[in-house]
This record gives C-alpha cells, structure tokens and sequence, in this order.
C-alpha cells in the first residue's frame, strides 16, 4: 500500500511534469506535505526479477513510500536459450537507487539500508577488475546445457546427495561447463585467473559495491556447494573442473556486503538474498513448517525447514536464510513456466499481449487435454529436458481450451510437488498463495487438485517486503510482521471422480513423453 508520502510526491511530481512548474516549486510542495513530520528513514529493496527490476522504499514502519520499476530486455538466441545483458541490468539497479535517493532527499529523509533480491539461477562470467561481462547473463529458464547432464547422467545421485539440488542444465555447475567447453578464449581467461564466474547476485554486488561475494541462498544453485556443512565441495569442484581459487567468498544473507555510492552518497548494502527466499518470508513464512505459493514468471512451492536441512528426492533444498545468529533452510519445487507460459502462448496462439488476460479467458471454461509446458523443460519434480510445448486430446481445441490446459499444467505440478513433500499430516488448513500469477482460475484449480483451501494474500510485492523485514530486523533487532490477509479464499468443489480422472489424464501425457 502506498503511503500518504508517496502520493503527495507523485502528486507535486505529475503536477511539474504536466504543467511545467519550476522544480523549487516542485519541492516546496513537497516540504509544506511533510513540515510537520520528522525526518523519516528509510530501508531501500531492489527486487531484481526476470524481465525487469524494482525499487522500493520502506519506511520504519515497512510501509512503502517510493516504487519504481525498470525492464530490461530477453534475448532468445535459440530454442531453450534464454539470456540478458547483465550491464543493463546493474544498470537499472544504480538509477533506480538514484531515483529512490533522490525521493529520499526531497522529503527530507535519509536511506539507512539497502537489500537486494534477485532471480537465482542466472549465471554469467565477467573480468575480475574491470567487472565487464564477458558472457551474457544465461537465465534460470534456459536449458542450452542439457547435453552436458545427459553426458554426465551418472554423476546425478552423487550431485544430489551433496548439494540437495537434482542435477540440472538450469544450475551453476552445468552452465560454467557449458561456456568453458564451447569458448576457448573464455577458458584461457579462466586459465589466467582473470575472470569471475558467478550468478547475477555476485555481479550485481560487485558492480555496486566492489564487494565479490555469493549469499548462501543462492550458493545452493551452483551444485558446487555441501548443503550439509555450508562449504564449497572439493569432490564437485573436481567433478565440473572449477579452480578452487575461482570459488567466492561465502557470505550470510543478512551482513555488510559493502556501500553503494550514489551522487556522493553511502548506501550500505545488508541483505542479499535470492528472491523466492524473501517472496516465502514475505509470506509470513519465518516459522518452522511455514509454506507459500508464489506464482510470478515462475512458479514455487516453498516449506521453511527450519535449522535442518530437509532433503527429498527431486526438490531443492536451500538456505532460506541466515545471519551471524543462526541458519534457516527451504524445501522447495520449482514450476518453469508460469506467466512466461502464457507469454509463450501468445505468440503460438498469435494472440496480442493486450488480449492475453489468461484468467479471463480460463474463467468457466473446461478442458479433457493435457498441456505439458516443457519449453524450458520440466524442473520439479520431474527434471526433464528438451520437451518443446506438449499438447495431448488438444488437436481441434480452440484457443481458451489450450490456455485453459496450459492454466491447468500449473496447478497439476503444484499438486505433484506438495505429493513429492509429502506433508499430508502438516499441510496447514488452507495454504497461502502470492504474485502476479496467483489469479483466480489458476488457485481454484489448486485448491481442487489438493483438496485444501487456498487463500490470496491481499497485499502485493512480498519479495520486497520480505526483504524489508531482513532489514528491519537486523536494524532494531525486532521483526516486524506485515499483513498476509486474503482477500479471497477458494474452497475445493471439484467432484472426486472429475479430479481423479483429470490426474490420470496428467499422469498418462507425462509417461507419454517418458516422464
């Protein structure tokens, strides 16, 4: 929710930009909003996602006063490549942290922290001292390396028994052998020790702050960690021949990862984490047992584990988070395809972005076929590769029908994944789901599948929030819970009969693609 603050200054701001007036006047409106306020402070959250990046302030009372967001642009060079520039996106980073300073300063406050979220899986090399890419920034959706874990298939249980994350082509150790096997520049650079290889988090902390770090959270992605002791495996590094002077600094998601340095202005820089992590805290997810739905470009299923890491066959487990005090741990199934399904279907259904309002057109409608969305292949908890898009009993549908199965793979592999955990003696009695794929048909849907109640948290952006919390917490030493109310709860009614033929019908298209 925005506050009073923030509307007073977009107000004054749209004012100036329609009609002209004198920026002096422009912050003179401002000052006579706030005279009687005291200098507010406030927590800086950039939230960097896959196609574009926000900013926020919060205030002491984790309210938001400021946001703004940047996109940035995807490259999709090939079939189940996908890609961005990661100086765009740093970029992006460093104006939003000036635009978010400059509000800041107008009303008369100041930024006391600052934490990152970012999108885990994307990993890139760059020059050590000049900080210059020297890839692209390849994207937890691209699955160009799945060649290399076909020939390496062998290795999987060892993998997953050490790091607690399948052996994927969407992961660190795959995508490092992918770049140095194919480009033999980039491997005499490595050679010469001259180049950084890491996920997006690393770059972007180095770029900001000329801090080379990687947070725990997202250290679980480069299947180069023991999730057991938290330290770089010797064995594994050997397995994906990584030079062991190559492995980053390991750093708790909550500690100084340096200042940014904006217009002559120190920003501290305390939280790093990866942004499923922070969307599950910003759940109120911060108990032991705790789990979230989030649906944005992808999909998760998160359950907090507490100070023990859970490991199941076919998820991922992960540090949730940490700080000098203790460590939390995640257990996870990740869904590829969410919104960017849809996007998907937009160009194979040739159907305007504008017309493509997906609940919309599922809303009362039905479907006996099966969409499999495997264009950037099936992650939890199957683990396929190489798919394509999979239509099953859709050849003479039209095209709500197949948005509606396309709707409907969603929530069969949330169903599957909750199946894999299973938690059926501690499933909550209803489960809570966020982001901007959590529409109305799509939690229907899951709440049939599952036979449990399924709520929508009112309030948007709980990656932000969640971050804002890290910070808030590690500032006063108390947490500070923010409302998770739904304003709307969805109630199985499916008929048994109907829900159980629809999995059956699931479970055939999938061995139909041997899975």
């Amino acid at each position: 929710m925005r506050s009073r603050m923030y509307k007073a200054y977009m107000g004054c701001y749209s004012h100036v930009t329609n009609h002209g007036i004198r920026r002096d006047l422009q912050y003179h409106c401002i000052r006579l909003n706030l005279s009687k306020r005291s200098s507010p402070s406030y927590y800086l959250v950039l939230d960097q996602g896959t196609s574009s990046t926000k900013a926020f302030l919060f205030d002491e009372n984790l309210d938001i006063s400021f946001k703004d967001r940047i996109k940035h642009s995807l490259e999709y060079p090939e079939d189940h490549q996908v890609q961005s520039d990661a100086l765009e996106i740093a970029r992006s980073c460093k104006e939003l942290t000036k635009k978010a300073l400059n509000y800041s300063q107008h009303t008369g406050g100041h930024i006391s922290s600052a934490g990152l979220a970012v999108q885990r899986s994307t990993f890139l090399f760059w020059d050590k001292s000049t900080k210059k890419p020297l890839t692209a920034a390849i994207s937890w959706q691209d699955d160009r390396a799945h060649d290399i874990v076909a020939d390496m298939a062998n290795e999987s249980d060892r993998i997953f028994n050490i790091t607690g994350t399948p052996f994927s082509a969407h992961f660190g150790g795959a995508k490092y052998l992918h770049f140095t096997k194919n480009d033999p520049i980039l491997k005499k650079l490595v050679l010469k020790k001259k180049t950084c290889f890491g996920p997006l988090s690393t770059f972007l902390t180095h770029y900001l702050t000329n801090i080379l770090a990687i947070d725990y959270s997202i250290a679980c992605r480069t299947q180069l960690l023991d999730v057991k002791n938290l330290k770089w495996s010797s064995a594994l590094c050997k397995l994906f021949n990584f030079p062991n002077e190559s492995l980053l600094p390991l750093f708790n998601n909550v500690q100084s990862f340096g200042k940014m340095t904006i217009n002559g202005m120190s920003i501290p820089l305390n939280v790093v984490i990866g942004d499923q992590q922070a969307a599950l805290l910003g759940q109120g997810g911060w108990d032991s047992g705790s789990i979230s739905l989030n649906f944005g470009t992808s999909g998760s299923v998160c359950v907090n584990t507490g100070k023990n890491p859970v490991i199941v066959p076919n998820l991922l487990t992960s540090v949730l988070n940490s700080d000098q005090e203790k460590m939390i741990f995640m257990l996870e199934g990740t869904i590829n395809a969410c919104n960017s399904l849809f996007y998907w279907l937009e160009k194979e259904l040739n159907i305007d972005h504008k017309d493509m309002v997906w609940d919309e057109r599922c809303m009362d409608k039905s479907t006996n076929g099966v969409f499999i969305p495997g264009v950037t292949g099936i992650a939890a908890p199957y683990w396929k590769s190489g798919l394509g898009m999979v239509k099953i009993g859709l050849e003479n549908a039209k095209k709500d029908e197949i948005i509606r199965a396309a709707m409907e793979s969603i929530g069969f592999l949330v169903h599957d994944i909750i199946k894999q955990m299973d938690l059926k003696n501690s499933l909550p009695e209803m489960l809570t789901a966020s982001g901007g794929g959590a529409r109305a048909p799509l939690l229907q849907f899951i709440a049939d599948m599952l036979m449990i109640n399924v709520g929508h948290i009112s309030l948007i952006d709980r990656t932000a929030i969640g971050v804002s919390q890290l910070l808030h917490k590690q500032n006063t030493g108390n947490y500070l819970s923010v409302g998770t109310e739904c304003d709307e709860i969805f109630e199985p009614r499916m008929k048994t009969v109907t829900r159980e033929k629809k999995l059956k019908h699931w479970q055939y298209a999938l061995s139909q693609v041997g899975i």
